[in-house]
């Protein structure tokens, strides 16, 4: 395929992927947004990790923040469309190629190789250099909202999308599994910020919970700044030490049943 029909077919690409990210970033922010500040919001106040409700200036900005992320987003995506033309992808379409199970493990490679890619990244960020630069817009946000998650600064946003080119560029994925895996991300993600948290108290003496992450493990790191860098899984925090010491009492604390004196009027 002749070079400009593929620059020309990346560029129409280009708005569409940002208007789909937008467009599924708007509707399970906005769904999360509805349930747990409208819906449960005296319900569930006991489960606020941080006391403090954002304001409407800071959703304002967030959202705004979001959108030019998905503008970066779509800008990333039109160049995996240019590399996929161009051959230099692993990206495949014929399923039996690979055949249904590799679907399936794909996925779950992507999962873990985006785990690993986002905590060094991330912690790289926060170095005094690079945080300044990059990653202080997404701290603005001490109490995250569902509106967080992509609230991001141009050049974090597009290290941030640098996992879609480094994933075909490794692994083979279906454009279906590369989909699947958007989508979990985007969920995980928006959950993550959300502000409150949703699971049980047990949950973390569970083997699930000594391995996935909960929003009360980012809400503290927007808290702190200097603990809790991973993002699904809470391995590499282990390995590496960086889980916030108040973690599991914070967790005890906002997790467990609304005492007496924390009952609406």
């Amino acid at each position: 395929m002749p070079l400009a029909q593929r620059f020309s077919i990346a560029l129409r690409a280009v708005p569409r992927m940002s208007l789909a990210d937008a467009f599924w970033y708007a509707l399970l922010a906005g769904a999360v947004w509805v349930l747990l500040y409208v819906c449960l919001r005296q319900a569930w106040a006991h489960r606020k990790v941080v006391p403090k409700y954002p304001s409407r200036k800071q959703i304002a900005w967030e959202i705004l923040l979001s959108l030019r992320s998905a503008l970066v987003f779509g800008l990333v995506g039109g160049f995996v469309v240019f590399a996929g033309y161009s051959g230099w992808t692993r990206m495949y379409i014929d399923i039996d190629r690979y055949g249904w199970p590799w679907l399936a493990a794909s996925i779950a490679a992507a999962v873990v190789l985006h785990d690993t890619y986002f905590y060094w990244t991330h912690r790289l960020m926060h170095n005094r250099w690079l945080f300044k630069r990059a990653h202080q817009v997404h701290h603005w946000s001490i109490s995250p909202s569902p509106w967080a998650a992509y609230s991001f600064s141009t050049l974090e946003a597009f290290v941030q999308a640098g996992i879609g080119p480094l994933l075909v560029f490794v692994l083979p994925m279906h454009p279906a599994a590369f989909l699947t895996f958007m989508l979990w991300q985007i969920s995980f993600n928006v959950l993550g910020h959300c502000g409150y948290e949703i699971f049980p108290t047990r949950f973390l003496a569970s083997p699930l919970g000594k391995l996935l992450n909960t929003p009360t493990h980012h809400a503290l790191h927007h808290e702190s700044f200097n603990a809790n860098y991973g993002l699904y899984f809470n391995v590499w925090d282990r390995l590496m030490g960086t889980n916030d010491p108040n973690y599991e009492s914070r967790f005890a604390q906002v997790s467990g049943p609304r005492r007496p004196a924390e009952r609406p009027v």
